[in-house]
């Protein structure tokens, strides 16, 4: 969370790589550098172990904001979700 400046509880998208689900929930905080991504609630019902998936976070910037330099990351992740690089 830490290396793309994701807060517990914010709201985020998932999209689902395999069925081509698209949905919004918000962020728990898991065991640091647990490598684990976990749906719960009703959300549970949209993904299954094994599926790939994007995850979007939102920010609202004004002008000034993004004049000074504001850069969105991406988190690649390998087996395990462990983070290989963040662009």
């Amino acid at each position: 969370l830490e290396a793309v400046d994701i807060i517990p509880g914010e709201k985020v998208e998932v999209l689902n790589l395999h069925n081509g689900s698209r949905i919004e929930t918000y962020v728990m905080e898991g065991e640091k550098d647990g490598g684990v991504i976990c749906l719960n609630g009703p959300a549970a019902r949209w993904a299954q172990i094994g599926d790939k998936v994007i995850i979007l976070s939102y920010a609202l910037l004004d002008e000034a904001e993004i004049r000074k330099g504001w850069q969105s990351r991406t988190a690649i992740v390998g087996e395990g979700n462990k983070i290989e690089k963040v662009v």
